[in-house]
Parts: structure tokens; sequence; C-alpha cells
């Protein structure tokens, strides 16, 4: 089904207002001066980590290491990944070389 032109604004309109809504509903909830919770900084502590670990398993959950080619591409990708960030200490670009390396081996190698 194609949309009219004024769903279509109706549809931008709601989606960029929720976009508004959720960047400044931090600054709402917790103002300048005010006492962050502790259960909230907890969770700005641990969420980063929790959400590129459940990323690796995602990644990782139909790999095959018994298949022809052994899960080489992936244990490379995880591999260098953890070893960029080591020695950056830059998430993103840990991620991009690891996607690099492991997109090289897929369509170059295997």
């Amino acid at each position: 089904m194609i949309m009219t032109t004024s769903q279509m604004w109706i549809t931008i309109a709601v989606v960029a207002a929720g976009t508004v809504f959720t960047r400044f509903l931090p600054y709402i909830a917790f103002p300048e001066g005010r006492k962050i919770p502790p259960f909230v900084q907890y969770l700005g502590k641990v969420l980063g980590p929790a959400v590129f670990g459940l990323l690796v398993v995602y990644c990782l959950r139909n790999s095959d290491l018994l298949a022809p080619r052994f899960g080489i591409p992936e244990i490379a990708g995880v591999g260098v990944t953890g070893a960029v960030f080591v020695t950056t200490k830059q998430m993103m670009i840990a991620m991009a070389a690891g996607t690099a390396v492991y997109m090289i081996l897929v369509q170059a190698v295997f």
C-alpha cells in the first residue's frame, strides 16, 4: 500500500517528535544540579559492555566450526577486534577493523 502525501508528513512528524523526545528526556528527568540516582549510574556503567557482549553472541550464533572454513573468518574478526580495542581503547575503530578483516576473509579468501 502506498502512503498519501499527508500520511507521509504525519509519519515524518511523529518520528521526528519521538526522536526529539528521547534526546531531551534525560535532561528533563535529570536536570542540572539534581543528583543522578545510583541505579541509573550503575546502568550507565554496565549497559555498554552488556550490549557489546550481546552483539558478539548475536554475530557468532550461526558460526559453524565444523564447516570447511572452520570459523576462521569469525575467529579472526573477533581476535582483531579485541586486539585493536586493547591497544587503542577505541571501540568504533576496533569494530571497524574486525569487520574489515572478517569481510576480507569471507570475500577474498574463503
